[in-house]
């Protein structure tokens, strides 16, 4: 990659909250003119994955911009709830594993679409469920957890871990290059790769991490939020880095005008609390190098009775840790897990 192929200044806010950037000479982003490219139906998502292939993700994004088809009043009144359920404040930023049937029970007296399509993913291999706080950083905290849990978890740990660090290492050349100075990032990203070190290298208490500690870390603001504001500006970085890529995908979420690269990596990528999109999945997943499944859980049903579609996000063949599965119910993000309860460490505690 090219020094700092954007050409942006140095931030001069170091909030850790949400740091921001003062910036110039970003490349102009082009909203206008036809598209070279044809319009896929979101109905069509199942037949397509995303890969390092453009084409593949350019026809990906494309379809991505289209919203689910509208659900009834019955529908959309039952998801509603839900999700503001999900959004409690009290609730756990990461939950321990619930079996499906929790997630069905809450369904069960309403639209029987839900229902079936709950009983399609457990059928087909999904028996838990990991609930992600509703704060608007469900999506990065989901994948976050999911992406550590799979590195505790692989077949080859030091391989696993390993690679991990080196493609994490090398995210913070692209950071600077996008303009975030090394002070602003450089605690987020400790923390991130001091909780990845912890799978084989113990702590001061001479522990090293598990299922239980992971859980905990999570569930500490401190850690689990400085994670968070990490993913988020990586991503950021990352559409900065390839505005030829991502520009002509970026739309205000509310008013669907199209949003110039800074703008929205400012508004809608670099700031906390601000639910993910297509786009941000894309990019986080290529730059992370890890592969992610999406289940869509949208109350339709197309084909086979209660079918779920999925959405893949490919970027490493022959990947050393199993991909990442999330689901997704309009506007939130949990995680799909193939087992229905905890492993036993934490069951110990």
């Amino acid at each position: 990659m090219s020094e700092n192929p954007l050409d942006l200044e140095e931030p001069t806010s170091v909030s850790p909250e949400a740091p921001k950037m003062k910036t110039t000479g970003l490349p102009e982003v082009e909203d206008t003119g036809p598209s070279p490219y044809p319009d896929i139906p979101a109905s069509d998502a199942s037949q397509f994955t995303a890969t390092n292939g453009h084409m593949t993700d350019i026809y990906f994004m494309s379809f991505c911009t289209a919203e689910f088809e509208p659900l009834t009043p019955i529908q959309t009144y039952e998801m509603t709830q839900s999700l503001l359920e999900e959004a409690i404040p009290d609730r756990p930023l990461i939950a321990p594993l619930a079996p499906m049937a929790v997630l069905r029970a809450e369904y069960e007296e309403g639209s029987q679409v839900f229902v079936k399509q709950i009983d399609w993913l457990t059928a087909h291999g999904s028996a838990g469920i990991r609930r992600t706080r509703g704060d608007g950083d469900c999506f990065y905290r989901s994948l976050a957890f999911a992406y550590i849990e799979r590195l505790l978890l692989a077949k080859d740990p030091p391989l696993a871990v390993t690679s991990a660090i080196s493609v994490l290492e090398a995210s913070q050349p692209l950071l600077e290059a996008a303009g975030f100075q090394r002070m602003v990032f450089e605690d987020f990203y400790d923390c991130f790769v001091s909780v990845i070190n912890n799978i084989l290298t113990p702590e001061g208490n001479g522990r090293l991490l598990t299922s239980a500690s992971l859980l905990e870390a999570f569930n500490s603001p401190e850690v689990s939020n400085s994670i968070v504001v990490y993913l988020r500006l990586l991503t950021s970085a990352q559409i900065r880095a390839d505005p030829d890529t991502y520009s002509a995908f970026l739309f205000h979420p509310e008013i669907g005008e199209p949003m110039e690269v800074r703008d929205f990596c400012e508004t809608f990528v670099e700031a906390v609390g601000k639910e993910a999109d297509h786009v941000q999945m894309t990019a986080l997943s290529r730059v992370l190098k890890v592969n992610i499944s999406v289940a869509y859980l949208d109350g339709h049903v197309r084909g086979e009775e209660g079918k779920v579609d999925f959405v893949e996000f490919n970027n490493v063949e022959d990947s050393v840790i199993d991909s990442v599965t999330l689901l997704y119910r309009p506007g939130h993000y949990d995680i799909l897990d193939q087992r229905s309860e905890e492993p036993m460490d934490l069951e110990d505690q």
